[in-house]
């Protein structure tokens, strides 16, 4: 727990409401309500405790305490094994220790620099394809779930680098079993046997999908744009033995998922947002001409308000392995703490206006704040996001050919979020398309 140490003794303790397991409960049945029990407690200070689930906990709001927690001292804050386990198994962002260390830099080349370069060809073809989607939808009349077709992007981008192919359908229908396990995962059971059992049928097809992928990898030559991720990792196993095939296929699972969950649930809130707020959307197209660099510094803050307002990360658990001292704050050794960008990113403190979206916050001087902690859509530190240059690049390159040419106008109220592994849409997203340009 925190305990604040005073100018003088003796030590006292903060505060320490109790989150009831009936208000835990229906956050992990609903993926609603968290987000404002958590509110509570922040205003306790950027530094709080609270007993979740009976467990004392620290609650970590403030941008300095979350420097210290992720950006200073990810040793003494570690991450743990979490739900997510029963799907990723032992990939990159459920693994720990020299594993982590390792596997990350294996990983780490192929998301920066030179490495990045060999996926745009990828990110730009599963773009086109679904912009010619989008026009078939538009010419037809069609309404479409624009959640659907966000993941739909965002898995055919993912699914490209891995293998070096287009995403076919039968596969996209086979891999609607990886989004109802993410879904699920806060309300299945703590036991791991017991919480494997309740998606058994999902992950025998994602199974499938995966090793079908391996093998082919491994016997057909690769795609028209070259090697992908997935010959990476096979090549890693020829002289590093912990690359068994389980491994493998954790890795690219979690590489699926992280390549495309978010990317997908961010571009769907954009276009909520756009459609609430249109000029949004005229001041991007005019900053520059198609291709400019005004244009995608513009379409690049459309995404880091979407990011503000819906981080990628909204909550990030750590355990405390040592005693520490967080901004005047003793952190037993033993505690869980809870870093939440949800409520960093609306802290009115910071962020002036912090319910409002406006992108301008990104591209006018002085309109964000300095704090490095302040903003941390993909975390901060030694386990920041791998992706976040490939997700920013595939979010701007679809938004540079879908912006202009359509628009998406819902069909209804917009939906509630619902908070699990992500913040997504508590319900499809009907939207009529329609051409513009």
């Amino acid at each position: 727990m925190a305990t604040q140490i005073p100018p003088t003794p003796p030590v006292t303790g903060v505060a320490v409401p109790e989150l009831s397991p009936a208000e835990v409960e229906r956050w992990r049945t609903t993926g609603r309500g968290m987000p404002e029990l958590l509110r509570r407690v922040a205003r306790l200070g950027p530094v709080a405790g609270v007993r979740l689930d009976g467990r004392p906990t620290v609650l970590v709001t403030g941008p300095e305490a979350v420097q210290h927690v992720l950006g200073r001292n990810p040793d003494r804050y570690v991450k743990r094994s979490h739900r997510g386990r029963i799907l990723l198994g032992d990939g990159v962002l459920s693994a720990s220790g020299e594993a982590w260390r390792a596997q990350r830099l294996l990983l780490q080349s192929q998301f920066t620099g030179s490495g990045m370069r060999r996926w745009e060809q990828r990110i730009a073809a599963a773009a086109r394809h679904t912009a010619a989607r989008w026009a078939e939808h538009a010419d037809a009349g069609r309404t479409v779930d624009l959640r659907e077709e966000m993941h739909r992007f965002a898995l055919d981008t993912i699914w490209r680098s891995l293998t070096g192919h287009p995403l076919e359908d039968r596969t996209v229908t086979e891999l609607t079993a990886l989004e109802a396990v993410v879904a699920v995962l806060p309300v299945l059971p703590s036991n791991a046997e017991d919480a494997r059992s309740a998606v058994a049928g999902e992950l025998a097809r994602i199974d499938a999908v995966v090793h079908g992928a391996i093998e082919a990898a491994r016997s057909a030559p690769p795609g028209p744009h070259g090697p992908g991720l997935l010959h990476v990792l096979l090549s890693a196993a020829q002289d590093r033995p912990e690359y068994t095939d389980r491994l493998i296929r954790d890795e690219f699972v979690t590489l699926m998922v992280a390549g495309h969950e978010t990317t997908a649930t961010t571009l769907t809130w954009l276009y909520l947002f756009l459609a609430e707020d249109p000029s949004a959307r005229a001041r991007a197209l005019a900053a520059g001409p198609a291709g400019s660099e005004e244009r995608r510094t513009a379409l690049r803050a459309l995404v880091s308000e979407t990011l503000r307002l819906y981080p990628s990360a909204w909550l990030l658990p750590r355990h405390a392995v040592e005693e520490d001292l967080l901004t005047g704050f003793r952190i037993e050794a033993g505690s869980e703490v809870l870093v939440c960008p949800y409520l960093v990113h609306r802290d009115p403190e910071l962020w002036p206006e912090p319910e409002v979206f406006d992108p301008r916050r990104f591209t006018v001087p002085g309109l964000r704040p300095a704090d490095p902690g302040a903003y941390l859509p993909f975390g901060i530190g030694a386990r920041a996001c791998l992706g976040l240059q490939f997700a920013l690049r595939e979010t701007v390159a679809l938004l540079e050919l879908l912006l202009p040419s359509f628009e998406a106008v819902p069909a209804g109220p917009a939906p509630e979020p619902s908070f699990g592994m992500v913040v997504r849409p508590g319900r499809p997203v009907p939207a009529v398309l329609t051409r513009t340009g």
